[in-house]
């Protein structure tokens, strides 16, 4: 065994992009929706509606992603006490997002920008299940079809990504409009609708899509009901049936990962000896072989990396025996993925 300390100039550091499908299908689109009754009538229903791949009863039914409603006021849901009527699950839920997105308390929520945007006061959220991700959702993949009562008709939903020049952050979140149009592109000047802005906020750092209800409202009429003390869960039943009737949902994900590359030299005079018992006497400590003496021919098969205690962090394997001699100089590349 033989050591030799690296130097700086040995290491160098990468970051690669590798992108995925989010769905636990190991398609891109996910075209089937299936909801859970127990789910729906729980405790839980009164906040979201968690959408599966398969029938909740089936053994590979997972999550792929929750709908939801917000709403400043509390309308479009029952409150948790009559004697405070604006205090209800819909209230809640708006105040939750205001408070992971916006990072104000105060602040409304703006869909659109320029001359065309809206302040609403109401919502619906597509909340990624953060198992269908490692780190952030690929802008540019998003792709949602909705579809109106009757399926006569329907709006493809994407980011536009591929239309903006800079990158916009609400706060210290990273944004995107929602634009009627796909892989990442309108389909005609800015995808908004006339006086109500953009169709909602594609935010793919927190695996999360914020939905307009005006802008929807207005392309294929799927109205999201804002009446005091309705039944929970309404809101979020009305845009799982658009969803179910548009019967397509394209998402990526995307992860960086980071290596560190350490390059290995060993120049010619080096490593050409070994202590393995078929080398050296293990009563003499002699070379065995006399020719091995001035012309030693060893084979590398592994590379250890030890820190300043001398204590084993890493071990690589050669994917085959490397030949040293003195007449040969190798240089090994060691990746170490984090």
């Amino acid at each position: 065994m033989a050591f030799k300390r690296l130097d700086a100039e040995d290491f160098v550091v990468s970051a690669d992009a590798v992108q995925s499908v989010a769905w636990s299908t190991g398609a891109p689109t996910l075209t089937s929706f299936y909801t859970s009754s127990t789910q729906a009538a729980g405790s839980s229903g009164n906040y979201y509606l968690s959408i599966y791949q398969t029938s909740s009863i089936d053994s590979t039914a997972v999550v792929q992603f929750d709908i939801t409603y917000g709403n400043v006021n509390g309308s479009g849901s029952t409150a948790y006490n009559s004697l405070l009527p604006h205090y209800t699950p819909s209230s809640t839920i708006y105040g939750q997002y205001r408070s992971l997105v916006l990072e104000d308390e105060n602040s409304p929520f703006t869909f659109g920008d320029g001359t065309n945007q809206i302040t609403s006061n109401d919502f619906w959220a597509l909340s990624i299940e953060r198992a269908r991700y490692k780190e952030k959702l690929f802008p540019g993949t998003f792709n949602l079809t909705l579809s109106g009562s009757g399926g006569f008709e329907k709006i493809q939903l994407t980011d536009n990504s591929n239309d903006v020049l800079t990158q916009t952050f609400i706060g210290t979140t990273r944004v995107l409009q929602v634009v009627s149009g796909s892989n990442g592109s309108a389909y005609s000047s800015t995808g908004y609708v006339t006086d109500s802005g953009s169709y909602g906020l594609f935010l793919p750092d927190i695996g999360t899509i914020l939905l307009n209800p005006y802008a929807i409202s207005q392309s294929i009429h799927v109205e999201a009901t804002r009446s005091a003390d309705l039944t929970n869960g309404t809101n979020q039943k009305t845009l799982c049936n658009s969803i179910i009737d548009g019967a397509s949902f394209q998402l990526n994900s995307e992860e960086t990962i980071t290596s560190d590359y350490v390059f290995v030299r060993s120049r010619n005079a080096e490593f050409n000896y070994s202590e393995n018992p078929s080398f050296i006497s293990g009563s003499t400590g002699e070379v065995i072989y006399d020719q091995f003496i001035n012309s030693p021919q060893v084979y590398v098969t592994t590379v250890g990396m030890y820190n300043d205690a001398n204590e084993l962090v890493a071990v690589a394997k050669l994917s085959r025996p490397l030949l040293k001699d003195f007449t040969k100089e190798s240089l090994v590349r060691v990746k170490l993925d984090f």
